[in-house]
C-alpha cells in the first residue's frame, strides 16, 4: 500500500515549512510530479511530523526462553507502534547467547517473526555467571556488542579480560553497573520515600562505584565502553569527567529516570525496575547530562513480565517495566513541550547517537507522528505482552501513525483513509 502524507513537517530539514509527501512501496518520493497514480492511503493530523526511525539499544524481547512474557513478534510490533525501526536485544535468555550456536538460534527466530531490525547482544560471560568469558570471537560478527545485562560483572579481572578481548574485536562492552556487595537487600532507591514507607533502599553507590571501576578499566584497555541505564548523579559526573579525559565511553538513560523521581512512587509493581527510580537531584542531573551531551542516548530498557510477576508491589514484583510504545510521547510531553529539552536533542538521543555508536546503518526507516494528538497511557492497550508502565494514566501528546522499517510498513494506525 502507498501513502500520502498531508501537510507534514520534517524537522531540521524543512524547518517550519510543511509539505505533502508520498511513500511508494516504502520509498519516500521527492518531486510531486513523479508520484505514481493509483490507490493509496491518506494520513492527516493536527501536527504531522516525519522522523527517521528511532533506535533503542536496550530492550528485552524475552525470546527464546520466556515467551510468556514477550515474543520477538509482539516486542517488535510494540517497537514499531512506538516509532522504532531498530532495537538491540539483551541476552538474558534461555539458552543464553554465549556461543555462536545460541546466537544463531536467536537470529533464526528474528528472521522469522520480527517486523523491524533486531540486533542481538552476546553475553560477556558464560551463562551470565561472571566466571568464564563467553566465545566472543565466534559471536562478534553477529552481535551489536557484549553485555551481561541484568547483572554486573563483579570480578575486576573478568571485566579486564572482557574489555581487552572486545577491544581486539572492535566491539562494544555494554555494562549493567551494579556492585552486589552494596545492594543491602533493597528493592527501591535508598531515599526519603523508602524511609518514610518502610522499604529497604538500594544506595546510589551500588551503581556509581562500578561505573567508576569500569571507566578506569576502559581507559586502561582502550575498550569501547557503554554504560547502560544510568540513574545517579554521581554516574553522570564520572562519565562527564571520563569523556573530558578522552575515555571511549557512551551512556544511556531511560525515560522513567528522566521524567520521574522517587517522590512519585506508590507501592505497585509498575514502579519497580533495576536500577530504581532515584531522587529529584538525580533526575535533574540526568536532564542536565542529556542537555550537555554527557548522556548520549535514551533507551527504554523495555522489560516485560507477566501480570502475576508484577502483582507483588514494590517488594515482591520482578524488576522491569515496558516502554517501547510510550517512549517518544512521554519524552515529548514531559521534556520538549515544556521547553526543557529541544526537539533536536531528543531526536539526537533517539536516532543519531545510537546509530553512530553502534554502527547502525538506517535505510528506508521512517516514522510519522501526530504531535497534536493526545491520549492517555493505558497498559491494557499495548501491543506488548507486558502492561506494567510507570506512566499509566499520563496524558501525552504524540501519536504514532505510521512506521516504515527497511521499506516495509511495520505499523499503521487505523486513522488512515483509503483513496482510489
Amino acid at each position: 500500500m502507498n501513502w500520502l502524507l498531508k501537510d507534514v513537517r520534517i524537522p531540521d530539514v524543512q524547518g517550519d515549512k510543511r509539505r505533502d509527501l508520498f511513500f511508494y512501496n516504502g520509498q519516500l518520493m521527492g518531486d510531486e510530479a513523479a508520484w505514481p497514480k493509483g490507490a493509496h492511503r491518506i494520513l492527516q493530523g493536527h501536527d504531522l511530523h516525519l522522523f527517521p526511525g528511532f533506535t533503542d539499544v536496550h530492550v528485552h524481547l524475552r525470546e527464546p526462553g520466556f515467551s510468556y512474557k514477550e515474543t520477538i513478534a509482539s516486542g517488535t510490533r510494540a517497537a514499531a507502534r512506538g516509532g522504532f525501526t531498530t532495537v538491540c536485544a539483551m541476552p538474558n535468555l534461555n539458552p543464553v547467547p554465549d556461543s555462536s550456536e545460541h546466537v544463531q538460534q536467536q537470529l533464526d527466530m528474528i528472521k522469522q517473526t520480527s517486523v523491524i531490525r533486531v540486533l542481538p547482544y552476546g553475553v560477556i560471560t558464560v551463562g551470565e555467571k561472571g566466571q568464564v568469558l563467553s566465545d566472543m570471537e565466534a559471536m562478534a560478527p553477529h552481535v551489536a556488542g557484549f553485555s551481561d545485562d541484568g547483572k554486573g560483572v563483579q570480578r575486576r579481572d573478568m571485566m579486564v579480560q572482557a574489555m581487552e578481548r572486545a577491544c581486539r574485536l572492535n566491539k562494544i562492552i555494554a555494562a549493567h553497573c551494579e556492585d552486589e556487595t552494596l545492594l543491602n537487600g533493597g528493592w527501591i532507591h535508598d531515599g526519603a520515600w523508602a524511609q518514610a514507607h518502610g522499604h529497604i533502599g538500594i544506595p546510589s553507590e551500588s551503581e556509581w562505584r562500578q561505573v567508576e571501576r569500569d571507566l578506569a578499566l576502559a581507559a586502561q584497555t582502550g575498550c569501547k565502553y557503554h554504560v547502560c541505564h544510568v540513574s545517579t548523579k554521581e554516574s553522570v559526573a564520572l562519565i562527564r569527567d571520563a569523556k573530558a579525559r578522552g575515555v571511549d565511553v557512551t551512556c544511556e538513560t531511560a525515560p522513567h529516570y528522566l521524567l520521574m523521581n522517587d517522590s512519585m512512587l506508590n507501592d505497585h509493581g509498575r514502579f519497580k525496575m533495576n536500577p530504581p527510580i532515584r531522587a529529584k537531584e538525580d533526575q535533574d542531573a540526568l536532564i542536565e547530562g542529556l542537555l550537555d551531551g554527557t548522556i548520549d542516548m535514551i533507551a527504554t530498557d523495555h522489560a516485560p513480565h507477566s501480570a502475576q510477576e508484577k502483582a507483588g508491589g514494590l517488594r515482591h514484583s520482578l524488576n522491569g517495566v515496558v516502554g517501547l510504545e510510550t517512549a517518544f510521547a512521554t519524552l515529548y510531553t514531559g521534556l520538549v513541550k515544556p521547553g526543557i529539552l529541544p526537539m533536536a536533542r531528543l531526536l539526537n538521543a533517539m536516532i543519531t547517537r545510537p546509530n553512530q555508536r553502534f554502527g547502525i546503518i538506517s535505510q528506508d526507516d521512517w516514522t510519522v507522528f501526530d504531535l497534536g494528538a493526545s491520549y492517555t497511557v493505558a497498559g491494557r492497550d499495548f501491543v506488548s505482552k507486558g502492561q506494567a508502565t510507570p506512566f499509566e494514566g499520563m496524558q501525552v501528546y504524540g501519536q504514532c501513525l505510521l512506521t516504515i522499517a527497511g521499506g516495509h510498513v511495520a505499523y499503521a494506525n487505523n486513522a488512515a483513509k483509503e483513496q482510489a
